[in-house]
């Protein structure tokens, strides 16, 4: 089965989901004072996707700098079109910006942001004039950042923060997150009162609305078994906001065609998000949103845009091209097994992530270009 088939079928499903999908977006409300931004969502280079993949970034399980390096300083040059490695970073950042990076630490040990990675964001930002105390790595809980080691791997200087300590099923408590920026969406965890403002709203962290003005978004190439992927979307949706479990909080109650989209759209997480550097040198084709190891592959790629959507979607095909390799089918026909429980999964959010304007669905207008290092 071709992948490219199999992606473009989600137009033909998502016919079929229009009457539980609409009712959830017409019922929708994003609140935020944030200014907008050119450098936003889907940012300067709309549909373009750099893929940069070095056989030697990581060698018997150890990651590689100099080879991640080479890959990074292309990936930027090719994306922005700049000389040099400064330049490419001047693009999006200037002395004074104090910016934020979202890492993934959710399927540690094996599939999460590298060290090498963050590492060249750190020298890139500090190339373009931001000071190191400028720079904050973060992730929602405090806990899983601290459980992934991602506190040992910061440059000197680099601070990192956190929304809240650790994760809660139950995630209605605001602190650590603005009451000025918010979704209000017509969907709660089954036990809560559907009338309570609380309840239907995901707000946002305040790491993004008061600390940081700009964001980075480092996610992963990873399956994830209600979402179908998560990749630099869904990095974003669920790492940003509270109130994320009423999404997938059963095998069938699953909104997270909707609700992932819904959230990125927020005007002051659309508007800081910048930059988008996936980290696919280690990657998991199933069994996720942790990572069994009988399901991470090396990848040896890194990939770079400024639109998470189409971004996503060659991630997305990434996978399924893995999926089939080993026998397996690609994720919108995949069932439940004893690894993943979810009925029916849902990477259509990455389409209608692009019917909200968020990039560039349609393969056609997408600008993919690969570089092979050696």
């Amino acid at each position: 089965m071709n992948p490219k088939n199999a992606i473009s079928r989600r137009a033909l499903l998502l016919a079929g989901l229009s009457s539980s999908v609409a009712p959830l977006l017409s019922s929708m409300r994003s609140f935020s004072k944030s200014a907008s931004s050119r450098l936003g969502i889907p940012g300067p280079y709309p549909g373009r996707v750099i893929a940069v993949r070095h056989p030697g970034s990581i060698v018997s399980g150890a990651f590689q700098a100099q080879p991640i390096r080479a890959m990074m300083h292309k990936g930027m040059a090719a994306l922005t079109g700049a000389g040099d490695w400064a330049e490419a970073w001047r693009v999006f950042f200037e002395p004074g910006d104090v910016v934020g990076i979202k890492v993934n630490p959710v399927g540690a040990p094996h599939v999460m942001s590298c060290a090498e990675v963050i590492h060249q964001i750190v020298d890139g930002l500090r190339a373009a004039g931001v000071r190191s105390n400028d720079i904050v790595v973060y992730d929602r809980y405090r806990s899983e950042f601290f459980g992934a080691g991602f506190d040992k791997m910061l440059p000197e200087g680099v601070r990192h923060s956190a929304a809240v300590d650790h994760f809660e099923q139950v995630q209605l408590d605001i602190n650590g997150y603005d009451p000025e920026h918010y979704l209000d969406m017509a969907l709660v965890t089954p036990g809560q009162d559907p009338a309570s403002p609380q309840a239907r709203r995901s707000y946002v962290a305040k790491f993004l609305t008061r600390e940081v003005n700009k964001l980075i978004n480092l996610p992963v190439v990873k399956d994830h078994q209600s979402a179908g992927v998560t990749l630099a979307l869904k990095n974003l949706s669920h790492g940003l906001v509270n109130n994320v479990f009423r999404s997938h909080s059963t095998p069938t109650l699953n909104a997270c065609g909707a609700f992932i989209p819904a959230i990125v759209n927020i005007p002051v997480i659309r508007q800081k998000t910048v930059l988008h550097v996936m980290d696919g040198i280690k990657a998991l084709y199933h069994g996720g949103p942790g990572s069994d190891v009988r399901f991470v592959w090396e990848h040896k790629t890194l990939y770079f845009a400024t639109d998470p959507v189409a971004l996503d979607r060659i991630g997305w095909k990434a996978i399924d091209e893995k999926r089939l390799q080993t026998g397996m089918s690609v994720i919108a026909e995949a069932k439940p097994d004893s690894y993943t429980h979810f009925l029916r999964r849902q990477p259509e959010h990455i389409e209608i992530a692009g019917a909200l304007g968020l990039g560039e669905w349609d393969e056609n207008r997408i600008d993919l270009k690969r570089f092979e290092l050696s």
